[in-house]
């Protein structure tokens, strides 16, 4: 490994805003704020994004250069676009990059030329299926250039000399991601990532920027177990690049998900490790389950986002992948139609919820060891039992009772609270009842 990184750690004041407020209102406000900007996997749009994200959390910013070898890959070269149209003879600009920047192909190199509509059509990219929206293309390891349109404006081209012009620069510089770590008693990690190399397009990209920021706020102001490691990174080559940066910190990394396209009006979508039994998919599993509302588990695929890159067999961590509607799922995906307006607080708000709460289940996940394993302890003499016999037990009393029958020091909190199909929080409150009174004692 040869090259350096260079980090500018953030230096904004409070918080602009606390974004778990209003029930995902102000996510929506930031998802808003960013759908403009013009990012790809590096350029000038990825440090307007972070900058615009130092408001909100004290990120250190970090830049990797051009040329640096990461694995199997090479750190491209940065691409910034200033301009880009397609004008017609009589001057009017007929595709325009200032009116949505999905027109153009993103990585396109530098042209300024005149040619006739049949030369133009190569280079041309519409959905048939969705006449009405603008598709997302990419052409970032091939140098070429192109437009994206709707498929109605593209059919609607007359025959003329057009003037095709893409202001842009594809030269060497960095590739940019933000990183924030919250430190807790452990030096264990959990990692949560998003990806910030998408352009305008909503519910791919920033609803997980969204989320990962206003879980990041949260985490911040609490007492943690676990260090927490939060990635605004480009998509494939940024998870690549900073894996190959932190090869000898990686078995760390006790648990970690990824957040895309969480902002939809899907239900929750977990999509397992490749180790597929890890506690964190364990834990998606069992606060889903426990939501009451509809959701899908999906197995391990080497396709998809950044858990790919995480969970390749080299590395093998245990990160799953949080969505709503998965990519692809949606007629929206990679669409001009994938704006602000497709986004719901709701969803945001859902989805920050239900991390928070995986999040806490993963924290006070532990083995106990039953004080009193000799026959059911008399809970009554302990102030934890009813003195009025007869009546059914509540869920609380099954609490209990589960917990001092599975606490042998083999099984977890978690574990119990999965065969006991009980929810997280009344199984929390009788462990802090169980350990307050000593009859459960950490096994470790």
């Amino acid at each position: 490994m040869h090259g350096t990184t260079r980090g500018k750690a953030g230096t904004s004041a409070a918080p602009a805003a606390d974004l778990s407020a209003d029930h995902g209102e102000a996510m929506h406000r930031l998802v808003t704020e960013l759908y403009p900007l013009c990012r790809s996997i590096t350029g000038d749009g990825v440090r307007q994004t972070l900058a615009a994200l130092l408001d909100y959390i004290p990120l250190n910013v970090c830049e990797v250069p051009s040329g640096m070898e990461v694995f199997d890959w090479t750190v491209p070269q940065e691409w910034n676009i200033r301009d880009a149209y397609i004008k017609n003879s009589a001057g009017e600009r007929v595709v325009d990059f200032r009116a949505h920047n999905l027109h153009v192909v993103g990585y396109s190199t530098p042209i300024n030329a005149r040619m006739t509509l049949a030369e133009l059509r190569p280079h041309l990219f519409s959905d048939p299926a969705h006449p009405d929206w603008i598709p997302y293309r990419t052409s970032y390891y091939k140098e070429t250039w192109g437009f994206c349109l709707s498929h109605r404006q593209l059919e609607a081209l007359p025959e003329d000399d057009y003037q095709v012009v893409i202001d842009s620069s594809l030269e060497p510089g960095h590739l940019t991601y933000g990183e924030l770590v919250l430190r807790g008693s452990s030096t264990e990690e959990v990692l949560i990532s998003c990806h910030v190399c998408h352009p305008s397009l909503a519910n791919d990209n920033l609803s997980g920027i969204a989320v990962a920021t206003a879980l990041a706020q949260q985490l911040a102001a609490r007492e943690l177990r676990y260090t927490y490691r939060l990635l605004f990174i480009p998509g494939t080559i940024g998870a690549i690049t900073w894996a190959a940066l932190r090869q000898a910190h990686l078995g760390k990394i006790k648990h970690g998900f990824v957040l895309t396209c969480v902002g939809d009006g899907g239900h929750p979508t977990y999509k397992v490790s490749r180790r597929g039994n890890a506690e964190i998919d364990q834990a998606w599993r069992y606060v889903l389950q426990q939501s009451g509302a509809a959701f899908e588990i999906l197995p391990f695929s080497p396709f998809g986002y950044d858990e790919r890159q995480f969970c390749s067999p080299g590395l093998n961590l245990p990160v799953g992948c949080l969505m709503r509607t998965p990519h692809g799922k949606f007629p929206e995906y990679h669409t001009s139609a994938d704006n602000p307006s497709f986004v719901r607080p709701e969803g945001l708000h859902d989805t920050l919820q239900l991390a928070l709460t995986t999040i806490d289940v993963i924290e006070n996940n532990r083995r106990y060891r039953n004080q009193k394993p000799m026959c059911e302890p008399r809970l009554g003499k302990y102030g934890l039992y009813s003195s009025i016999g007869g009546q059914s037990a509540s869920d609380y009393q099954m609490a209990l009772l589960w917990l001092l029958n599975m606490s042998d020091g083999d099984h977890t909190v978690l574990d119990i609270a999965e065969r006991a199909a009980l929810p997280w929080d009344l199984i929390k409150q009788a462990t802090q009842a169980l350990l307050a009174a000593e009859l459960l004692k950490a096994a470790d």
